[in-house]
């Protein structure tokens, strides 16, 4: 095994690529932290009202109270989960869907017209709907989040998989290859990135779905959480809860990022 040796070109690269992220998130986390600062001092100088807009010491008191009987972690946990589940729904009934359009066209333009419509439709609106089908309860929730991001994952999927490379696709056909070595061996392996693109988007969507959902028809999670407090008007959970699904969503991202690295990875190691 020969060890690749690099220029020193290669390597003055290599340093100015480094630089530029070390100050990109140098520059990320100085926003951040001013942004608190000025949060803090606005709340505490009075500059802005703090029983409305709260404070990150109020809203770190806030967390520590919460965290002694752990209801925070209990409804943080509720969402995370519908979260998964609803994610996990939409990637597999994405792709399936997109697999079967692509495998037979003739249905794909039968259904186009339908999954505009569905795609384009207010999927709040709907919810009222579930709840009188479903009932007040978790399958509402889900079906809401999966209705919001399920109908242009497959649009934008579908979509790839008609434009990968036609000549790569004739290949296989030249070969004498069955449509199914023309899906596995050249369509899916060409969509991974645009696969996982989708995947970050859809797990945004996700979220936001859960908690419109729990707004609607839940009796715990963080969307019931925020719908409770703002009624009681204790602005610190709102905030608390607010916080949290931003870190909820980080953590998706990143997974979903880190998924997509070794996806890669694996990719470039068989090629």
């Amino acid at each position: 095994m020969t060890k690749t040796t690099l220029s020193n070109d290669q390597l003055s690269y290599l340093q100015e690529q480094k630089r530029k992220r070390l100050k990109i998130h140098f520059f990320q986390c100085l926003i951040l932290f001013v942004f608190l600062i000025l949060w803090e001092l606005g709340s505490s100088f009075h500059w802005i009202n703090g029983f409305i807009f709260s404070s990150p010491s109020r809203i770190f008191l806030c967390f520590l109270q919460l965290c002694k009987d752990g209801v925070i972690f209990y409804h943080a946990g509720i969402t995370l989960l519908e979260t998964l589940f609803s994610f996990a729904m939409i990637t597999l009934l994405s792709l399936l869907s997109a697999m079967f359009l692509w495998w037979f066209p003739t249905v794909e333009k039968i259904l186009d017209p339908y999954f505009v419509i569905l795609n384009s439709l207010p999927k709040s609106a709907l919810a009222p709907i579930l709840i009188v089908w479903l009932g007040n309860n978790i399958k509402t929730i889900i079906i809401t989040a999966i209705l919001i991001a399920v109908f242009g994952s497959i649009l934008n999927l579908y979509h790839e998989f008609c434009h990968v490379d036609a000549n790569r696709r004739m290949l296989i056909q030249t070969l004498g290859g069955t449509k199914r070595q023309e899906l596995t061996l050249v369509v899916l392996p060409s969509c991974v990135p645009v696969f996982f693109s989708i995947m970050s988007i859809n797990i945004g969507l996700s979220l936001v779905g859960v908690i419109i959902g729990e707004f609607l028809a839940a009796k715990a999670g963080l969307g019931y959480l925020i719908l409770y407090s703002s009624q009681v008007f204790k602005m610190d959970w709102v905030l608390l809860s607010i916080v949290i699904l931003c870190l909820i969503a980080i953590f998706l991202y990143a997974l979903i990022h880190l998924l997509e690295n070794k996806a890669t990875s694996s990719t470039l190691g068989k090629s």
